[in-house]
């Protein structure tokens, strides 16, 4: 990693949720293991009234709640001193003109040579409105030093508004200076994919229409919507993980080998998978999605609400809390492949993994049972909770005959020992600061996400009768969905919550 620029970190929505749980956890685990500059600030930026040491007080809370070794907690002290808080309206224009005077005051004191970069943990709608007003107080731009601005997802409701949302920043910020930040793509076992396939001569030419049956991408949470009812009634599980995170999953499966690793080469090979994805004409939308929604049940003795009787939830409300959906990428790697993708909430566990399907030897020799070996080898690429790789394979049952047997061979990240596995938003910001944008959206595949869920949502908002199916909290989601992926002859695969003895122990 090369020497990092000084810099000053200015983060609006500095009091929310997402800077105490996230941001700042993030920032002083980097701080610990001294991979900051030699020279750094931290500015927050929010509406509420606090001075700086009042600010650093609920920093050390936040801190507090995130650390348990005694000796981080020692150097918390120094790192406190490194944050600064300012209380602005962020809608108001004019108050710009204290954040660059406040800005500059911090520039001068640590010797950062101009260089800022602003973190947007606001509401999406203040995006457009923070970015123009740091463009309106001559903050977007230097001519002697770099600013750099990251946005959080969602990027937009549909596809008029994300492109709306595009041609608005690129009128304050260039596209270099624009980091949209997906904190899927931060995971140390999703970076391991593009690894796994590029760097193994025992996958990369297996990894093709020739020898791959199908690909499943699922993420399983098993919680609810919690205190986000809100926000998740206005946008529903297509729109909070499929259009977004699974899609970009399914870039880094499916990318061609980029010609060096830059993030212009990286970018480019994802939106051409993208661009690949075979339109959802209506009837596809029909056929090929199936949507479902979480309703009460009891889920290991305690009762579960109904999603409808969450709070902040409209009674009748038709928002999906689960999708699964087929669709095709229409290139020559990947013809006539059926990639699976599914997601929902209060689902037996929660787990987030690609499972790649290789096609069955072409002449069955040895006998076996389905019910202890399925004859297809499959790669399981474990995004979370326990980080690590599975393959499954054949071997034979000691004895008499020739009888086959379905084996593990698993690798555990948490394994490596004293290796430090970094959280997402750590590499992240870690990746911002140094002013690669590998693991960051460009705009032009925003865009092209939501142009492949936009005639879906189409259906789904024009056409009432569009089903949308109940399925009893605690489950796999509605049975429906087996339909989906029975119509090829195949089933889901149902991930446990280890690795260990996998296919056998499941959280139920």
């Amino acid at each position: 990693m090369r020497d990092l620029d000084n810099h000053l970190l200015v983060i609006f929505g500095a009091s929310g949720d997402l800077t105490r749980r996230k941001l700042i956890p993030a920032l002083f685990e980097l701080y610990a293991q001294k991979l900051l500059p030699a020279r750094f600030a931290i500015l927050g930026v929010s509406r509420t009234q606090y001075s700086d040491e009042q600010y650093r007080l609920i920093v050390k809370k936040a801190l507090s709640e995130h650390l348990n070794s005694e000796g981080s907690i020692k150097k918390t002290g120094n790192f406190m001193q490194l944050t600064h808080y300012l209380s602005v309206e962020t809608s108001d224009s004019g108050s710009y003109d204290h954040v660059r005077d406040r800005i500059h005051l911090l520039d001068e004191k640590y010797r950062l040579n101009g260089n800022c970069i602003f973190y947007l943990a606001t509401p999406p709608d203040l995006y457009q409105t923070v970015s123009r007003n740091l463009s309106l107080a001559g903050l977007s731009v230097s001519t002697t030093a770099w600013r750099r601005i990251i946005i959080e997802k969602p990027f937009g409701y549909n596809l008029e508004s994300a492109r709306h949302l595009n041609r608005q920043l690129l009128k304050c910020f260039t596209e270099e200076q624009i980091y949209r930040i997906d904190h899927y793509l931060g995971k140390e076992s999703v970076q391991n994919v593009m690894v796994t396939r590029f760097s193994n001569g025992i996958f990369e030419p297996l990894w093709n229409r020739n020898y791959v049956n199908h690909v499943e991408i699922t993420s399983a949470e098993n919680l609810g919507v919690g205190t986000r009812g809100g926000y998740y009634d206005r946008a529903g599980a297509l729109r909070d993980m499929i259009q977004n995170h699974l899609l970009q999953l399914l870039t880094l499966v499916a990318m061609e080998p980029p010609t060096r690793i830059t993030s212009h080469a990286i970018r480019n090979e994802t939106l051409k998978v993208l661009q690949s994805v075979r339109p959802f004409s209506k009837r596809d939308v029909k056929g090929h999605v199936i949507r479902g929604q979480y309703t009460e049940a009891a889920v290991r003795g305690e009762k579960v609400a109904a999603y409808r009787s969450e709070p902040g939830i409209s009674g009748d409300s038709r928002t999906e809390t689960y999708v699964a959906l087929r669709l095709y990428i229409d290139n020559w790697r990947w013809g006539n492949v059926p990639f699976y993708i599914r997601t929902g909430k209060r689902m037996p566990t929660r787990v987030t993994e690609i499972v790649v399907h290789f096609r069955p030897s072409p002449h069955t020799l040895f006998c076996f049972s389905r019910e202890r070996y399925n004859s297809d080898n499959q790669l399981v690429i474990r995004i979370q909770p326990d980080e690590g790789i599975l393959l499954k394979f054949g071997m034979k049952v000691p004895g008499v005959g020739f009888n086959v047997q379905e084996v593990n061979m698993d690798f555990h990240y948490s394994e490596l020992g004293e290796v430090q596995i970094r959280e997402a938003y750590q590499r992240l910001l870690l990746d911002c600061m140094q002013g690669d944008s590998t693991l960051f959206t460009r705009g032009d595949a925003v865009e092209q996400s939501w142009d492949i869920i936009e005639p879906i949502l189409k259906v789904w908002e024009n056409d009432p009768a569009t089903p949308l199916y109940g399925y009893p909290s605690g489950t796999w989601g509605p049975k429906e969905a087996e339909s989906l992926i029975a119509e090829h002859g195949l089933a889901w695969r149902y991930p446990c919550r280890n690795l260990t003895d996998d296919g056998i122990y499941c959280a139920l």
